[in-house]
């Protein structure tokens, strides 16, 4: 945990890699994490614990299989939705989005169950933001 300031658009702006995510916080037992996305994620589930977005930049859409059957929902910038746990998901982007996940710490990108993972999405659990990116110029 950073005891300065970090300002999301520096982090965002300290790397270039989609679909993987940066941790740029801890809060208690979770990991506040921002991501670069486009094009679409996977078919994936998490069976203990919620999935948070807040899209910061662009249009995310998130797919969801339930019980009533598949629907998919848009977020526009400035945009919130919580997957529920248990609940199949695929987030997309048709153009470039950022975005910030609160996830316990640990969370996988893709989840306890997932199809095939595709070269082009970071299974990680969140990498750590390069020392001193992410701080706003003084």
């Amino acid at each position: 945990m950073s005891s300065q300031p970090i300002a999301l658009a520096d982090a965002l702006a300290s790397f270039e890699a989609l679909w993987s995510p940066r941790i740029v916080t801890t809060v208690n037992d979770y990991d506040v994490r921002v991501a670069k996305v486009a094009g679409e994620h996977l078919w994936h589930v998490h069976d203990d614990t919620d999935e948070f977005f807040l899209v910061l930049d662009g249009e995310l859409f998130i797919s969801l299989r339930e019980p009533a059957g598949e629907r998919t929902v848009r977020l526009p910038k400035g945009s919130v939705f919580t997957v529920p746990r248990g609940t199949e998901h695929k987030p997309s982007a048709p153009d470039h989005a950022s975005i910030l996940l609160l996830e316990p710490t640990g969370t996988s990108t893709v989840g306890d169950r997932h199809e095939e993972v595709p070269d082009h999405v970071d299974a990680t659990t969140g990498h750590r933001l390069a020392e001193g990116r992410g701080r706003p110029s003084q």
